[in-house]
């Protein structure tokens, strides 16, 4: 069977299950595990399957897929994404890490730095800092997102319009095609909005992936970001227009 008839059976099996396996679908179709990655990688690329380790799932417009598997998708190009963002953080500053794996990703390179005052919504941004002794770490207030140890609502917005950060780290579950920062949260949209309002500089770190995804809430434009640190190269209409609005595009390898 070619892949033109293997590809609409996988998106089937796929709307059916919530997701497919790699192995699962080689002992479906009888051929090689290679040639189902082959596969989904197709899918993947054109934004109708989303790879997380071992197999895919469907990408949502409304819903977030689960943390634990978010954290399974393009852990190499997110790492390296995370090199490039922490290059760019000094020390001696004072820095705030939202909710995310890719921020989860940065606080980790971020472990050598010195004299760091963190501020987080993030509870496993927290947990990885508690490694680095020579950086503060304050938690905000907030509802707790038990799905990803995030803290949303009123009272984690409050506590971020208390402070002016030097650097703010944050993320985002989707990427407009016109440069439109999308999330699934409406809590973590007004958190969001918050760390834009009370930092001096801005960097965005999301991989590649967010641009096949979609979501319905709105957090900002790229025009109020300073810094965006991905792992490919943007459409060419939008990294133009990144250019006319002063947006500088790191592209990390």
């Amino acid at each position: 069977m070619s892949q033109t008839f293997r590809h609409p059976e996988i998106l089937e099996i796929a709307r059916r299950d919530g997701r497919v396996t790699v192995e699962g679908l080689a002992e479906h179709f009888g051929v090689t595990l290679q040639t189902i990655r082959r596969d989904l990688s197709d899918l993947s690329e054109t934004g109708r399957l989303e790879r997380v380790h071992g197999g895919a799932v469907l990408p949502s417009g409304t819903t977030n897929i689960g943390y634990e598997e978010r954290r399974t998708i393009n852990p190499t190009g997110k790492e390296a994404i995370a090199r490039a963002c922490a290059a760019r953080i000094p020390n001696d500053i004072s820095l705030f890490l939202n909710i995310g794996t890719s921020t989860e990703a940065v606080a980790r390179q971020l472990l050598g730095h010195t004299n760091l005052m963190v501020v987080t919504n993030n509870m496993n941004v927290a947990n990885i800092l508690v490694a680095n002794p020579a950086c503060e770490i304050i938690v905000t207030g907030g509802q707790l997102r038990r799905s990803d140890g995030g803290l949303v609502g009123n009272l984690a917005a409050e506590t971020i319009r208390k402070f002016k950060f030097d650097v703010a780290v944050i993320g985002c579950s989707a990427l407009d095609r016109d440069g439109d920062m999308l999330d699934y949260d409406i809590q973590e949209i007004s958190v969001s909005q918050a760390i834009l309002r009370q930092s001096r500089n801005t960097i965005l770190v999301a991989d590649h992936t967010k641009f096949s995804r979609s979501a319905p809430a709105k957090i900002a434009s790229l025009a109020e970001v300073d810094t965006f640190c991905t792992d490919r190269p943007l459409p060419d209409d939008l990294s133009e227009t990144c250019r006319g609005w002063g947006t500088e595009i790191v592209e990390a390898c």
